[in-house]
């Protein structure tokens, strides 16, 4: 029984020469826009100002830094993996080259909450910077349709009195419809919002440097005040936070099977897009609190927030909630991309009914998946905060990404002899810090993150015995094999 639930694929290059007839239609910049779409986001623009106002102050800079290290060591072991098995599946296909079926499963059902729960999240904040630019334009949305019906207050969830988030449905319906119908026009989008989003994050940065007053700064870590408030503590709490904007910079790895040279463009696109959405986000976070007193920066829409207190910065504000919208929207987009080919592969090893591995006849695109992650994100935007969903977003990441960088020293081991174009450089130490700095980050979620992540993993458990362990293709494989 355990030996079957820990088969592993062994012929590494089947999925990606016979696979699925998706389009090889992205280059190297296409792919590397995926990655800088998927991460620039709701990090930048909502989750840095909540995070230094209830966590770390000025010091959400240091929280930014030690994200991005932990995050390196892992694109570093993502850039291996993707020329060794240029196939999509991201983690979920490089756990079940190394440590078996059953983890591949739980990393696979974990990768939901990173691209669909994630989406479900921006989707969010998405709203709170249209409802912004609605009200300086003078017009102005119901509350009850711009907020979440639901609320985490004192350890329970209560009810707001909102009806459902209907701006966050809406964008997300829009963008699901444009993912539908072709990789290359939802990659062109994405690639329209990137160069637009970045070049207005730039113009916020070298404009409101000259109004910084570095007496904000002052104490840079602020003296603790409680379990996870300020001072160190407080600082590696809000990177548990703000690894939430990272999240998405391999998302590159999902289209392995869409990139026109995927072992020489998925390492530098993963990599690329790392250095350059962390050297933005560490200019915004020193930019927000330099403007204006840290523990002011908690509002749906912190950047917003820090203008405002410049009149003379007061043209901003149009370049930060239109560059917001693009930018969030940039973020759905990318997930939406990436989670119905999650789902296809699964559904091309058997785990996943054979309605999850459909490819448009004439789209070429996995669109019943599209259809399914685009009304489940719908669904859970309209519903939940942001910080709800946030937190399971981060665990089931840090999980996946603990699952690649093992993934790499094994393989170094079972299968020296396969070629890779890409190695990660001093392996031993680099996995192992990886596999280190990830677990540390989760040790600073709290209880009832813990809680939701077990009755998460428990659904997906289920749906696994359910399912896929009966329809397994390689185990059914196997078994006809030890019969002959």
């Amino acid at each position: 029984m355990l030996k079957q639930l820990l088969a592993r694929k062994t012929e590494f290059g089947t999925d990606a020469a016979h696979g699925l007839t998706l389009q090889r239609t992205l280059g190297p910049w296409g792919l590397t826009a995926l990655g800088i779409g998927a991460v620039i986001g709701g990090g930048i623009f909502v989750i840095t100002g909540q995070a230094a106002a209830e966590h770390a102050g000025p010091a959400i800079v240091l929280s930014f830094i030690i994200a991005a290290i932990c995050c390196s060591f892992t694109a570093l072991c993502y850039a291996e993996f993707a020329t060794l098995i240029p196939m999509s599946g991201s983690s979920y296909s490089y756990a079940y080259a190394t440590l078996g079926e059953l983890v591949a499963w739980f990393i696979g059902w974990n990768m939901v909450l990173e691209y669909g729960v994630s989406a479900s999240a921006v989707a969010v904040s998405w709203t709170g910077y249209f409802t912004s630019l609605l009200d300086h334009m003078g017009l102005h949305l119901p509350a009850v349709l711009t907020n979440a019906p639901l609320a985490y207050q004192g350890g329970h969830l209560v009810a707001t009195g909102a009806l459902f988030n209907l701006p966050a449905v809406a964008i997300t319906l829009v963008l699901t419809w444009l993912c539908y119908v072709g990789i290359r026009e939802s990659s062109g989008a994405n690639l329209a919002m990137v160069i637009l989003k970045v070049g207005l994050i730039v113009v916020v940065i070298v404009a409101g440097w000259q109004y910084v007053n570095p007496h904000y700064w002052e104490p840079f870590i602020p003296p603790s005040q409680g379990p996870e408030k300020y001072g160190w503590a407080g600082i590696m709490r809000a990177s548990t936070l703000v690894f939430f904007a990272y999240i998405g910079f391999e998302a590159t790895s999902t289209a392995a099977q869409e990139a026109k040279n995927p072992q020489r463009d998925l390492p530098i696109s993963t990599l690329v897009s790392l250095a350059i959405c962390t050297v933005l986000y560490i200019g915004m976070a020193a930019v927000i609190t330099g403007l204006l007193p840290f523990d002011q920066l908690g509002t749906s829409e912190p950047v917003v927030t820090a203008i405002k207190a410049h009149p003379e910065l007061s043209a901003l504000r149009w370049v930060v909630e239109v560059g917001a919208l693009i930018g969030l929207s940039s973020v759905v987009l990318v997930m939406i991309i990436a989670q119905p080919r999650i789902f296809m592969i699964m559904g091309n090893d058997g785990l996943l009914p054979p309605v999850f591995a459909k490819i448009h006849p004439r789209y070429k695109t996995p669109h019943i998946n599209t259809v399914i992650t685009g009304l489940g994100i719908a669904a859970l935007a309209a519903v939940f905060p942001l910080d709800i969903l946030g937190d399971l977003v981060s665990m089931g990441t840090l999980i996946a990404f603990v699952a690649v960088c093992a993934g790499v020293l094994i393989l170094r081991y079972t299968h020296p002899e396969l070629p890779r174009t890409f190695r990660v450089p001093w392996a031993p130490v680099i996995c192992t810090l990886g596999v280190v700095c990830c677990l540390g980050l989760l040790y600073w979620e709290n209880w009832y993150q813990w809680l939701m992540m077990g009755i998460w993993t428990v659904i997906g458990l289920a749906i696994y015995f359910g399912y896929g362990y009966r329809h397994s293709h390689l185990r059914r494989s196997k078994a006809g094999a030890q019969q002959a």
